[in-house]
């Protein structure tokens, strides 16, 4: 019998984690594409490292700094009342660091697209920095929010080795559809392994195609501005 709360805890996680991605996401990018502090490249070179490094390597990581049995988690358990290790908030919080790059490198890549005098003209008419970006930089990168968007969810979607070390498997706690796979595929049960992965394979191809189109139409629209 197929087992739907993996799935509904998969989307709530990767909603999440894009809504919180987006948030953090758009001022940290506007600064490293507009910014001309030159140690900005270790901030770059930080937030892509999830791109490299591999999942059970950060997961390892972030299940040591989250442990009540360490300065950081204790300090969250005994001060602030939060534990993150084996909970879903702690699964929010470790996809948001582990898809950090899906998020901020695309809106990085719009920012920079941009011509200059668009910023040039809304600061000459005395607008701030802040009107700047949500009324005029921001409706100009609408195909780069939405394919850090997509990107994200998808992403997040996927993730595995960093949702396993920090959430476990708890059933409709932490369990996810990547660990049920795994589960199925160590109880050699391999029909709904394949079923549920199958599921997850169409789902990404579509992911893939929506911001290839997307990706194309902006193209195409730049061209004939």
């Amino acid at each position: 019998m197929m087992d739907l709360a993996p799935f509904y805890l998969t989307l709530k996680l990767a909603f999440f984690t894009t809504i919180v991605l987006f948030v953090l996401g758009i001022p940290l990018a506007y600064w490293l594409a507009f910014s001309r502090w030159r140690p900005k490249i270790i901030v770059e070179a930080i937030v892509g490292l999830p791109l490299v490094l591999p999942p059970t390597v950060m997961g390892f990581y972030l299940l040591l700094a989250f442990s009540p049995e360490n300065a950081f988690g204790r300090f969250l358990d005994n001060y602030l009342d939060i534990r993150l290790v084996f909970t879903f908030p702690g699964l929010v919080v470790a996809s948001v660091i582990y898809s950090l790059p899906f998020m901020i490198q695309p809106l990085q890549s719009g920012f920079r697209m941009l011509p200059h005098v668009l910023t040039e003209a809304s600061y000459t008419l005395g607008k701030s920095r802040f009107i700047t970006l949500v009324h005029v930089l921001l409706p100009n990168i609408k195909g780069a929010i939405l394919s850090g968007c997509i990107l994200t969810f998808a992403h997040t979607i996927g993730e595995f080795g960093v949702v396993l070390m920090i959430g476990g498997n708890i059933p409709n706690e932490t369990r996810v559809v990547s660990v049920l796979i795994y589960n199925e595929v160590e109880a050699m049960n391999y029909e709904m392994a394949n079923f549920y992965s199958l599921i997850l394979l169409i789902f990404s191809f579509l992911v893939l195609i929506t911001v290839y189109v997307f990706q194309y139409k902006r193209a195409d629209s730049s061209i004939f501005r």
